[in-house]
């Protein structure tokens, strides 16, 4: 876990209204924990067949299951994404949502995740991160992506923001 506290609904309802939820494709959540951004998805209208949910912590996982029984869990290493992956997805995802603490991650371990995350995604389609930092988790600056974050969520303890990144 990387916060004291589970994200907070103000948080959770603004990394979810990123998501397309008119696409029947898979939404893969990374570091879902207790389920906080999970129920913003759902709430959001993402049908919970379409989540895929891959979180590292053993009893997180039994949890999920109980909580979202048509969702897959996947009880895997988000940081090795493409091994936790390979062979659960049947189509690209539409959305790829992080509650990962990016920010307490090398720089190259933050790269290697978004490099991976864009390789499990549709053409366009969001790698959605919060971060309590002031500056973004990933570079602006990425070639071919296309980056946007959204308002200081000041409602969220400690204030947040969501950062949305693309590959072009």
């Amino acid at each position: 876990m990387g916060a004291v506290m589970p994200s907070g609904r103000v948080l959770a309802r603004t990394m979810a209204q990123y998501v397309n939820v008119d696409s029947k494709e898979p939404v893969v959540e990374l570091g879902p924990g207790t389920g906080a951004i999970t129920n913003a998805l759902i709430e959001h209208g993402v049908d919970q067949k379409r989540l895929v949910l891959v979180e590292y912590n053993p009893g997180f996982c039994a949890l999920l299951r109980d909580r979202y029984p048509h969702a897959t869990i996947v009880q895997g290493d988000a940081y090795t994404l493409r091994d936790s992956l390979w062979n659960v997805l049947n189509a690209p995802a539409s959305a790829v949502v992080s509650g990962l603490p990016l920010v307490t991650k090398p720089m190259l371990t933050r790269l290697k995740l978004v490099r991976d995350a864009f390789g499990a995604l549709a053409p366009g389609a969001p790698f959605v991160q919060f971060t309590y930092s002031v500056a973004p988790p990933i570079p602006r600056s990425l070639p071919g992506v296309s980056t946007e974050a959204s308002e200081r969520i000041w409602m969220n303890l400690p204030p947040a923001r969501v950062w949305v990144y693309r590959k072009r």
